[in-house]
């Protein structure tokens, strides 16, 4: 089956929708698929044509379009021949974007299902254009309930045509190691962006230190916050116990999530974090927050601690707990991993989006 994969961001650029999309691209192949990537042309130095492992990678000056009409009908002439030269049997959008805005304006240019992915929440000035988007698609999946139920309540039209398969990554090569509490580290990973809420962790971290002061934090990523917090943990006074990593590879991972005794996702708001999905798989018990998709993957006070967003008291108090409970930590840990190879695995959710693509696919030619 061919299949044109539309995703705003992808590799070498870094994330989670990359990661995610990178791999079950790499997984989906071995099951016979064939693809066509079309993704933003980011940097300038970027190749137009370009692959990864293999797979073709075409690159849209989407940005530089908007606003401009003859960039636009440039940039749409060019996904028309790339729809007929490709001749794809499925369009799969992995995240609402500008992206889609070309998908909009081709449909009827070479007519094919059509499956998007919820991965992320949009800008509340962009319910229009998605709600357009979400009405035209011929399924819709969410990575989480609570994705659904946002795309549902903007575009109640899709509740007959949607689902939900939870994010999931490929499992690492690097066994989980034992818990270790001295000193007892924290981790922070992902982009350094607002929505990540690390501020906040700072905050809490702040408060663990008083508390316990043999611990650390590790912050892994970057993001355009990384000065900004650099700056807040001198002021907390906790610069010399906190190690701002920068950017981490995917191959280093799960080395460095073995590092910690407990792990902090601290999200304004999240739909379904890669990040939480990770330290579950290394057995590390996670202090997160009851905002999106989270509490879907982390079950309170079993495989790890849910508080309110916005309150460094509260994900101290919770991270001080753990720290203070060893045992009640690993059990914690071991719950964890266990809940994530049976609910998360990477099999089950490849085979989820396998059989859909195919009953796609097939339901267009029967009704052709």
């Amino acid at each position: 089956m061919r299949v044109m994969f539309w995703s705003a961001v992808f590799p070498p650029s870094i994330g989670g929708v990359q990661t995610m999309a990178s791999q079950l691209l790499r997984a989906m192949r071995k099951r016979g698929h064939e693809f066509l990537v079309i993704t933003e042309r980011e940097r300038p130095d970027l190749p137009i044509d370009d692959s990864f492992e293999g797979i073709p990678v075409y690159r849209l000056p989407v940005a530089a379009a908007l606003g401009n009409p003859e960039r636009l009908a440039k940039v749409r002439k060019e996904v028309v021949r790339l729809k007929r030269t490709f001749d794809p049997d499925l369009l799969h959008t992995a995240a609402v974007s500008a992206n889609d805005l070309f998908q909009l304006l081709t449909l009827t240019a070479h007519p094919t299902p059509w499956l998007v992915s919820l991965l992320g929440a949009w800008p509340r000035s962009c319910d229009a254009f998605v709600r357009r988007t979400l009405e035209n698609a011929d399924w819709v999946v969410a990575c989480s309930d609570s994705m659904l139920e946002l795309g549902r309540d903007l575009a109640p039209a899709i509740s007959s045509h949607s689902s939900v398969i939870y994010n999931a990554q490929e499992p690492p090569s690097v066994p989980p190691s034992p818990l270790g509490f001295h000193p007892p580290v924290l981790l922070c990973l992902g982009r350094l962006s607002r929505e990540k809420g690390v501020d906040v962790a700072l905050a809490a971290f702040a408060h663990v230190v008083s508390r316990v002061p043999q611990a650390r934090l590790i912050v892994a990523g970057d993001g355009p916050e990384r000065s900004a917090l650099e700056s807040q943990a001198r002021e907390l006074g906790v610069d010399r116990v906190v190690q701002f990593r920068g950017w981490v590879g995917p191959e280093d991972v799960p080395e460095l999530i073995n590092t910690a005794a407990v792990a902090i996702v601290p999200s304004r708001d999240d739909a379904f974090p890669l990040v939480g999905l990770q330290m579950a798989v290394m057995r590390r018990p996670t202090v997160a927050t009851r905002v999106g998709g989270i509490p879907e993957l982390i079950v309170d006070h079993e495989t790890g601690i849910l508080v309110k967003k916005e309150d460094p008291q509260a994900m101290a108090d919770a991270v001080v707990e753990l720290l203070e409970s060893p045992d009640r930590a690993r059990r914690m840990g071991e719950a964890a991993r266990r809940r994530a190879m049976e609910v998360f695995g990477f099999e089950k959710y490849v085979a989820a989006y396998d059989e859909l693509y195919r009953r796609l696919a097939r339901s267009s030619r029967e009704g052709s």
